[in-house]
């Protein structure tokens, strides 16, 4: 009995532990990839003085690639002399 009860215990610790990895990776890979498209943002204003209009601008001259089959991004670019508001979501699984 006491067994058992351990057992069950160092299930539920193991589960609180690890169960959630998953989503906190998912987390940091939406932070990574809107790190990544301000970054390529504020290049593009360096280089060429203004901002970038839309991703796809970036990913055409700055070489980003976004993975947008597990996240959606929100690119707003309201002028080309500020820089642009990114949102990124994770996706939710199927």
């Amino acid at each position: 009995m006491i067994f058992a009860l351990a057992l069950i215990l160092t299930a539920a610790l193991v589960y609180g532990l690890f169960g959630h990895s998953g989503r906190d990776i998912s987390l940091e890979g939406a932070e990574a990839i809107k790190d990544a498209i301000v970054r390529s943002a504020r290049q593009c204003y360096v280089v060429e003085g203004v901002y970038p209009p839309n991703l796809e601008y970036l990913e055409d001259h700055y070489g980003l690639h976004i993975n947008t089959k597990d996240y959606y991004v929100n690119y707003d670019a309201f002028s080309s002399n500020l820089p642009p508001d990114v949102i990124v979501l994770v996706r939710p699984k199927e």
